[in-house]
């Protein structure tokens, strides 16, 4: 049976942060039969990545959750096209939600199907609340995810930081 995990995070993951958290992936996702997994993402630059990479490293599929079909050329930067570009192709399945551009709609539209899809969420997260004009943030995605029931692992290990 598949355990589908969906990803919110921050973007801004400090450079020194991104082993620590890569880490603590590991061995969270040792609890996952391999072939069972599922991880669910929209491969943005830092969290959503580093767990998207995580999940095929520990031999789980991917499946890429795109809010937007101008989602790439709109909001992908040049330092995380490579990433993006493999990442997608390595997908099993790429999701592209109807939004012609990539907008706050698009976004929340991407977190409902994160979690509408998922049986549990990994917050790569410092635990801060979001900011109350900018919806759509972490901590919306895991109140989001608890209200639904899902299980929240949050993960912000000793010494992460944000840049």
């Amino acid at each position: 049976m598949a355990t589908k995990v969906a990803v919110t995070g921050h973007m801004e993951l400090s450079e020194e942060t991104v082993p620590l958290v890569r880490a603590e992936l590991e061995r969270l996702l040792r609890m996952f039969e391999p072939s069972g997994l599922v991880g669910l993402s929209c491969v943005a630059a830092g969290a959503d990545s580093v767990f998207a990479e995580s999940v095929l490293a520990a031999g789980g599929r991917l499946v890429a959750v795109l809010p937007s079909r101008d989602y790439r050329q709109a909001t992908v930067k040049p330092e995380h096209a490579e990433t993006y570009d493999r990442l997608t192709a390595a997908a099993d399945e790429v999701v592209v939600l109807p939004y012609a551009t990539a907008d706050r709609a698009a976004y929340e539209a991407a977190n409902a199907v994160l979690l509408e899809r998922a049986d549990r969420l990994v917050a790569i997260w410092d635990g801060q609340p979001g900011s109350e004009e900018k919806g759509g943030t972490t901590a919306d995605v895991v109140a989001g995810a608890r209200s639904a029931g899902l299980a929240v692992d949050v993960v912000w290990p000793e010494g992460a930081s944000r840049v």
